[in-house]
């Protein structure tokens, strides 16, 4: 996979702290944008956020249409059959973008994960596996895709995991939220799980606790 492009804002000169943030099937990089000023970090908070497009790629469930997407869906039942070498190439892609924050001044253990949806979980491949410490992963109204491959590394064995849930989502079902935070826990971490009365999207005071992870984790 190519180098991703990107959306960068920064909260101040000079971060001390990075997010980088994937968005859903057929978003891109603009999708989270407004995020940044509703998520009540202080103001001298220096953060950098990075928004990575998607390359594009033909969806099975959607005919064959390419779109933005970090991996192939070919089924939509309970148990998603996805590409699986397409999603590990995307975690690949993403920690490329990890290393750079690094060797632009970061420490490893200030830089969060966060994904929605398709990019939640290229986020639980990639944070639970980088060989350095991270800060956290924040999977939004996604689903563990990796859960019976995935090599973590000894480095995150006990990262911060904050997962977000709609109690209504008709595209990821909360089951899907569920059953990841049971196999992140059978595998010995310790995710915090909060659900919202909402569909398949994000809410204010989830925004919020994203925000509050943030400063706990990162800052």
């Amino acid at each position: 996979m190519q180098d991703l492009q990107t959306i960068e804002i920064e909260t101040q000169a000079n971060p001390t702290a990075a997010v980088i943030w994937l968005h859903g099937l057929g978003a891109n990089g603009h999708d989270f944008e407004p995020v940044v000023p509703e998520l009540g970090l202080p103001d001298d908070a220096a953060v950098r956020f990075i928004f990575p497009h998607a390359p594009n790629l033909p969806i099975t469930i959607n005919g064959g249409m390419s779109m933005p997407a970090w991996y192939d869906i070919k089924a939509m039942d309970l148990d998603r059959v996805i590409d699986t070498e397409q999603l590990m190439a995307s975690a690949r892609a993403v920690g490329k973008l990890v290393d750079r924050e690094i060797e632009r001044g970061i420490a490893s253990e200030n830089i969060v994960i966060a994904g929605f949806s398709q990019g939640g979980a290229v986020a639980y491949e990639l944070g639970l596996t980088y060989p350095k410490r991270l800060a956290g992963i924040l999977a939004l109204s996604t689903y563990f895709a990796t859960a019976k491959s995935v090599i973590p590394s000894q480095a995150n064995a006990g990262i911060p995991i904050n997962i977000y849930h709609g109690t209504s989502d008709p595209m990821v079902p909360e089951t899907l939220g569920l059953r990841s935070l049971e196999a992140l826990k059978d595998m010995g971490y310790q995710p915090a799980y909060m659900t919202f009365p909402m569909e398949h999207s994000v809410c204010l005071e989830e925004i919020q606790e994203v925000g509050q992870f943030i400063r706990k984790y990162a800052l």
